[in-house]
């Protein structure tokens, strides 16, 4: 089978050598299923991302033990082949894929307990990323306790789920931290403009907070249009006279806003650091974007700290997301797309072929790229259209 690979690659802790990494379309042996809860799965696409850039641009991304080679995308739709009878799965299911698997250290309360997004001893596993092969191949097998069935009705976005799951994971995470106090939020900033921007976005929206973008991107961009039409501000971070723009602390200000959640998604340390006291009093940061780098900044530490004690502000930092937050994903993208029609399907800008990803230049994407491994006319054939809808168990 076809899957496109990140080749040159160097073992856990050591680095490729300088040119060594290529992006490939190769021939690999299919998977078989070998113990009873494995699903063999037909994907239909894969969406990629600002990870998937950095692991071929950068020195990022982890192959599997005793390989030099990484099976890319770990942002998947596909359709269940094979299942175990008694699984809760069966074929012609369509399904979406976890990316983290728990680590085996004992003393790892986090991954002990089915909570690996929050393992304590960083030795994970994430297909795609660190130490296991990807989705971004004709077949794959999982484990089923790894698989989160699509409803039927959300089969055009079921690949933005994972990327959801994040925006889902620091929602929850903020409720149960603001259960410390009667919190009435109004308006939500999200800085940047990438995927997770506007899904981050758009579920303020669907949770009526009023929301701001901030975003380097210019006001005419793809992104700015997005988040206008469904009733968001949107906030240019530079002029393009060159001069010297207001900070996101003035600009706030000046407009008489106060930033009851912010969702840091662009990466920017120094706009991390910004945001700290931008943050209204009792406010959360949710920090989700990394950057490979070493930067270091000025900063009035004081005045930081001061504010952070002070005025009772939390920060909080999450990446990865467990199984509950995918299935609130669905039921959001789904409230998303009720909401706001073809929102979703406009977030996509590049959809491409298998073949078109190994000479894919990453600058040139839109907002968002996803692969379709198999066309979309074609999916109605392999899904099962009167398999129920998934029944999920969350709160949002």
């Amino acid at each position: 089978m076809k899957a496109v690979r990140v080749t040159g690659l160097a073992a856990e802790g050591a680095e490729s050598a300088p040119g060594a990494k290529r992006l490939e379309l190769c021939d690999v042996a299919r998977p078989e299923r070998r113990t009873p809860s494995d699903v063999l799965v037909r994907v239909l696409c894969v969406g990629l991302d600002g990870t998937d850039r950095e692991i071929v641009t950068e020195k990022y991304g982890v192959p599997p033990a005793g390989e030099t080679a990484l099976t890319i995308g770990h942002e998947s739709l596909g359709v269940v082949v094979e299942a175990a009878t008694d699984s809760f799965l069966k074929p012609g299911d369509a399904v979406c894929a976890l990316v983290r698997r728990p680590c085996s250290d004992p003393d790892c309360t986090a991954c002990r307990n089915g909570q690996q997004d929050f393992c304590e001893s960083g030795n994970y596993v994430e297909r795609g990323i660190k130490g296991a092969n990807g989705y971004l191949s004709e077949y794959y097998v999982e484990d089923a306790r790894f698989l989160v069935k699509v409803p039927v009705s959300a089969m055009a976005y079921g690949v933005l789920a994972e990327p959801q799951s994040i925006v889902e994971k620091v929602w929850d995470e903020v409720q149960r931290i603001q259960q410390r106090l009667v919190w009435q939020p109004q308006t939500a900033v999200v800085l940047g403009s990438g995927p997770l921007g506007l899904l981050a976005a758009f579920t303020c929206r669907c949770l009526g907070l009023e929301t701001i973008v901030w975003s380097k991107s210019p006001q005419d961009s793809a992104g700015a249009a997005l988040v206008r039409d469904c009733g968001v501000v949107y906030k240019e971070a530079e002029s393009n006279s060159g001069s010297e723009s207001a900070s996101l602390n003035d600009y706030l200000r000046q407009a008489g806003k106060r930033a009851d959640l912010i969702f840091e998604c662009t990466g920017y340390s120094p706009l991390a650091f910004e945001a700290m006291t931008a943050l209204g009093p009792n406010g959360v940061l949710a920090l989700l974007g990394v950057t490979p780098g070493n930067r270091s900044i000025q900063l009035p530490a004081d005045r930081v700290n001061q504010g952070l004690v002070l005025e009772n502000k939390c920060v909080l930092g999450s990446v990865n997301a467990s199984r509950k937050d995918f299935e609130t994903g669905l039921f959001r993208l789904q409230q998303i797309e009720a909401k706001f029609p073809g929102l979703l399907r406009r977030l996509v800008t590049d959809r491409l072929k298998l073949e078109d990803v190994s000479g894919l230049d990453f600058s040139r994407i839109g907002i968002k790229a996803v692969i379709d491994l198999v066309p979309q006319e074609q999916w109605t054939e392999l899904v099962n259209q009167a398999g129920g809808e998934a029944v999920y168990s969350f709160s949002v």
